[in-house]
């Protein structure tokens, strides 16, 4: 078997080893490095970074992720990248406070123990697991069909302990996993996990407010991180904008209800961007990031003021600029972008 060949990660001065065939960001994952990331796949461009020393290979990747003459500068994905020497690689971004909450990832399998539509296109899936699975309120897992190799990322909806996950789902028509969540999968069926993954967590014993940004099933890393503040005992003021095309797609309004009278500040302010004229709707309609700039406009946010947004990508690119202009600080503000696969 060959050697594995060490890897050092500037300006940190973190070392670790990676296997012949392994990905720089694979290897990280599996020694309990988290780095930044997002797509795994070299179509977002998170984990780019500077080859400093050594000889390397680069997986097929995107152009828009990594342009022509970025590599022609030594620029490189790190989850695309396979070490064929030794390595010094400089990281672009890092985040000293996402390296001591690293998690090592690890492959679990599981059954279905639910299958529920929440709404016409929204559905929960429950699995259980045979051990406990440790991850950060906010985080994902990848999600295998076994026999057929489907595999799709997936943030947890309950807060990190004990051997039980609930996933949010997105329902696309005709689409592969929508397929077998839909027509195929049943209570008892055996699934496999790998994780955790996602920079998008929350982050414990701060001060100041907190607000939430979602939209579809961008509900589930966000319905964590809220329940996972009211579990911790922290009296951080806490609102929660969550966009949906008409009421038929709200759901939770129930749990929701019952989590504002657990937390001592909290409110939610749902936004339909395609209510009918002449329904009894009284809330907010409108765009989510439309209704976060109403909302903030003239809102006195202290420095501490965190923000966590998740959804469709045309959403949290509309909704990152409106909280910076607010007075986030873009250091607090962390986003997770839910894409459809296109496999």
């Amino acid at each position: 078997m060959p050697k594995p060949f060490n890897v050092r990660l500037e300006p940190v001065g973190v070392e670790m080893e990676v296997e012949d065939g392994e990905t720089v960001l694979s290897a990280a994952f599996r020694q309990g490095i988290m780095l930044m990331h997002g797509c795994k796949e070299g179509q977002c461009s998170s984990c780019k970074a500077i080859l400093i020393d050594g000889d390397i290979e680069l997986l097929k990747y995107s152009t828009f992720a990594l342009a022509d003459y970025e590599r022609e500068e030594n620029y490189t994905l790190l989850c695309r990248t396979l070490a064929h020497s030794d390595l010094t690689v400089e990281l672009l971004s890092y985040d000293e406070d996402l390296l001591t909450h690293s998690i090592p990832v690890r492959n679990y399998p599981a059954r279905v123990s639910s299958i529920d539509r929440l709404t016409a296109d929204i559905c929960s899936l429950g699995l259980e697991l045979e051990q406990p699975f440790k991850f950060w309120a906010g985080q994902y897992v990848d999600i295998t069909v076994p026999g057929n190799g489907l595999v799709r990322s997936f943030s947890m909806a309950n807060v990190p302990g004990g051997n039980q996950l609930e996933f949010i789902i997105k329902v696309y028509p005709d689409g592969a996993f929508s397929s077998v969540l839909d027509k195929q999968l049943k209570i008892g069926d055996e699934l496999d996990i790998k994780g955790p993954y996602g920079i998008c967590f929350r982050h414990e014993n701060r001060t100041g407010q907190m607000i939430l940004v979602g939209g579809g099933s961008g509900m589930a890393p966000l319905w964590s991180i809220a329940n996972d503040l009211a579990r911790s005992g922290e009296q951080r003021p806490l609102t929660f904008f969550y966009g949906a095309r008409t009421q038929r797609d709200l759901f939770y309004l129930d749990q929701i209800e019952a989590l504002g009278k657990i937390l001592p500040d909290f409110r939610f302010i749902p936004a339909l961007s395609h209510e009918p004229e002449g329904t009894d709707w009284k809330g907010e309609t409108g765009f989510i990031h439309e209704v976060v700039a109403r909302h903030l406009r003239g809102a006195e946010l202290d420095e501490e003021t965190e923000a966590y947004c998740c959804g469709p990508p045309p959403m949290i690119e509309a909704a990152v600029p409106v909280l910076q202009v607010s007075g986030v600080e873009p250091e607090r503000i962390h986003s997770e972008k839910f894409t459809q696969a296109s496999h």
